[in-house]
This record gives C-alpha cells, sequence and structure tokens, in this order.
C-alpha cells in the first residue's frame, strides 16, 4: 500500500471537489442535513475502498467497481427522490473517477473532469437557458368553474387562492359525486402571456357512484 501521507493527501484534494459540489452546488438549493450527511459518506468510503482495490491489483476495473458499489443502492426505506439520487450517482462517479485518477497522476484529466462535471451542475442549478415551472395538485371544489365557458373565472380565483400567478392548469380527475376534481396548477416567477388550460386525457374520469 502507498504511504499514508500521498493517501491522505489525495483524499483531501477528493474531498474538496465533493464539498464543493455539495455545499454551493447543491445545498442552496435543498438544505437537507440528511442527504449531505449521505453524500459526504458515501464520497469517502466508496473513495477508500476504491484507493484499496488500486492498491492490492485485484480491481476489475473501475467501471465494474462503480457498477458494484451501486448494487448496494436498493434501499428498504424510503424512496430516494430523482434530484438526489442523480446527485448521488454523481458524487460516487467523482470519488471512482477521482481515485483512479490521482492514484495514476493524471492531473490534467482530473482538473478537466471535474470542472467540467462541476461547470455543468453548476448551470443546471441556475437554470440558466431553461424556464422551469412551480406545479401544485390541488382539490378543487367548485366544479362549476371548470367548464370552458369559466377558465378565466378559474384562473383568477386559483391566484387569489394560492396567492401566485397561474400560467396554466391540467384538469384531471373529477369526482360529480363530491363535487370535486383534481387540478394541477403551474407556475412560474412571472406570467407569459395568456394562460393555458388542458385535460389530461387518461385522468377525466367520472368516478361510479361505488366510489
Amino acid at each position: 500500500m502507498q504511504l499514508l501521507p500521498e493517501t491522505l493527501l489525495i483524499f483531501a484534494v477528493n474531498f474538496v471537489v465533493i464539498f464543493t459540489l455539495v455545499r454551493f452546488i447543491y445545498y442552496p438549493r435543498q438544505r437537507s442535513k440528511a442527504y449531505v450527511f449521505t453524500f459526504m459518506a458515501f464520497s469517502t468510503v466508496i473513495f477508500f475502498v476504491m484507493r484499496l482495490l488500486n492498491d492490492s491489483a485485484i480491481s476489475l476495473g473501475a467501471g465494474f467497481g462503480l457498477f458494484a458499489i451501486f448494487s448496494i443502492l436498493r434501499y428498504r426505506t424510503d424512496t430516494i427522490p430523482i434530484r438526489e439520487m442523480t446527485y448521488l450517482f454523481v458524487i460516487t462517479a467523482l470519488s471512482v473517477i477521482n481515485s483512479v485518477l490521482l492514484n495514476t497522476s493524471s492531473y490534467t484529466e482530473f482538473l478537466a473532469t471535474n470542472l467540467a462535471t462541476l461547470s455543468v451542475l453548476f448551470v443546471l442549478e441556475k437554470g440558466w437557458g431553461f424556464d422551469y415551472e412551480i406545479r401544485r395538485t390541488v382539490e378543487y371544489e367548485q366544479i362549476d368553474l371548470i367548464r370552458p365557458e369559466h377558465w378565466q373565472d378559474l384562473i383568477a380565483d386559483l391566484e387569489q387562492r394560492l396567492g401566485i400567478p397561474v400560467s396554466r392548469v391540467e384538469i384531471g380527475r373529477v369526482n360529480f359525486l363530491r363535487d370535486s376534481a383534481t387540478l394541477t396548477v403551474y407556475s412560474r416567477t412571472a406570467t407569459h402571456g395568456r394562460a393555458n388550460i388542458s385535460y389530461l386525457p387518461s385522468d377525466v374520469l367520472a368516478q361510479d357512484a361505488d366510489d
């Protein structure tokens, strides 16, 4: 095994990269202590596992190692959101890549890989070039307003109740017995043109009397 000081130095370099990703890209948008702990712990353990595999000459390759590591992600707990799962994959992959590149003194590839990854994630988190919408699902009791002739009244009522500008509404399940409908309301930070209403083809259902 290589000297401990060199291993700790390489670990410190990888830790700085992962810390930058978690603290300055992920954390400002999602201040979750649980996931921050998971990301940093995963990165630390995976880095040393890959370091051990590389030093022991028993590794079947970084790709196989990454694939094997993800075989343990089938948690029997709450489902991990897709955003957090993506970050977990990125952090795991970077830890594996950094371990291999730093171990082989491929510093140019290390800098290029990490800078490119951090830059892409930073741009995506900032939303530059994208027009995102906030989506909310509500149970709406004024069922008469879902009729086409009352759409403007529906938009006005939703904006007054929710306190947000409504860009469009999707009308889903309709329950005539309870005089209610499930609406998916979309909002941007600012309205862009006239609000749009559309039906979800598979969800516009009048429930049976047995419901």
